[in-house]
């Protein structure tokens, strides 16, 4: 068991930056694979960055070269380093962790809007 908090969503302008954290708790963080998702409205919610309990690191499409997961392991936290945001970057922003197929523990989510 798994309790995620995310942090660090607001409002800026296309273009700018924005880190987003998501802090865990249990001593057993490492062991899961953190994975960011974002739902905009009338949307489905999809996955964003991916990074497993070894560092290995997964981007949609849309955000690569823009976005950046990291992980603290001793800080219980996973980042999510946003550069260069769009408009179309406009979301709530989930954290969710799994150890095995599926995404069982999530979130509340943090909003991001970016301005144009």
């Amino acid at each position: 068991q798994v309790h995620l908090v995310e942090s660090g969503g607001g409002l800026v302008q296309a273009g700018g930056s924005l880190r987003l954290s998501c802090a865990a708790s249990g001593s057993t963080f490492r062991i899961y694979t953190i994975g960011w998702y974002r739902q905009a409205p009338g949307t489905q919610r999809d996955l964003v960055a991916s990074i497993s309990p070894g560092g290995s690191t997964n981007y949609a499409d849309s955000v690569k070269g823009r976005f950046t997961i990291s992980r603290d392991n001793a800080e219980n936290t996973v980042y999510l380093q946003m550069n260069s945001l769009k408009p179309e970057d406009t979301a709530v922003y989930y954290c969710a962790a799994k150890r095995g197929w599926t995404y069982d523990w999530w979130g509340q989510g943090t909003q991001v809007t970016v301005s144009s």
